[in-house]
């Protein structure tokens, strides 16, 4: 069921299916709640699943020119209130790992446990900086169309690309529906977020960490650098993806997703 609200001025859209206990999926940087889909099937059997246009992608508006995390962490406790849960575990891929930790910091007492799918806690480097800043210049001159291809090709593994064109294409049609505007919030965000490592490693919520082996934008052994896992920590290696576990290896990760919702106290 399509669902929409309304949080300062800016109209968020978001999907619920399914019942029983709730998960949120968060998705990432050029996505939208639909790329969800092949693992929303295979939980909402089981579960509640509520899908989320983040605000700027999608078919959520757009507040200014910089969606902070903690901005669209506030979003997202509104769409819990209006979907009626009061706890939850929250999922979010890439982008949605740093809204997800944003999260944790300001309402951990809404969540039974969280997952970070190819996501870090870590604040961008100079590096990441310049990239977000070439992809605003590029978006700005009104040429955003021509980021598709190779930015969604890269979050396949190489050994994905071929057998999984079809899911290749899907992703692409997803980004390109993306307003500019929605782009530039995104990356101007994620440029100022801060680390939140501590908020990681503090372990107030119980976390599972999927990380894919082959994952072109960070790998396994970068993201986890430096960082001291809770005791309620787990983290797992999807060795078969790049930086779309839930798509490249879909089975997996539904069965990962359903063991730790099992484990954790709701």
């Amino acid at each position: 069921m399509k669902r929409g609200i309304e949080f300062e001025g800016v109209r968020i859209s978001y999907t619920v299916r399914g019942k029983g206990k709730a998960i949120i999926l968060l998705h990432g940087y050029l996505e939208g709640g639909e790329v969800w889909d092949p693992l929303t099937e295979r939980l909402e059997e089981e579960y509640r699943i509520i899908t989320p246009d983040l605000p700027g992608h999608g078919e959520s508006g757009v507040k200014g020119e910089v969606h902070t995390m903690e901005f669209l962490a506030s979003a997202m406790r509104e769409v819990i209130r209006d979907a009626g849960e009061n706890r939850i575990l929250m999922v979010g891929h890439s982008l949605g790992g740093y809204v997800t930790l944003a999260f944790v910091e300001m309402y951990p007492e809404l969540l039974s446990g969280y997952v970070l799918f190819h996501s870090h806690p870590h604040a961008d480097t100079p590096e990441a900086v310049a990239r977000r800043n070439r992809e605003i210049a590029v978006v700005r001159a009104g040429r955003k169309n021509i980021m598709y291809p190779g930015n969604i090709s890269m979050m396949f593994a190489k050994e994905n690309l071929r057998p999984m064109h079809a899911q290749l294409e899907r992703s692409r049609k997803i980004a390109s529906r993306n307003p500019g505007e929605g782009i530039i919030a995104m990356l101007n965000g994620m440029i100022v977020r801060p680390s939140r490592q501590y908020v990681l490693e503090k372990g107030a919520v119980p976390l599972l960490w999927i990380l894919g082996r082959h994952d072109l934008y960070f790998s396994p052994e970068k993201a986890q650098r430096d960082i001291g896992l809770p005791l309620n920590a787990g983290v797992v290696i999807l060795e078969n993806s790049g930086h779309l576990g839930f798509i490249e290896e879909t089975e997996k990760s539904t069965f990962l997703l359903k063991d730790f919702a099992s484990r954790i106290t709701w």
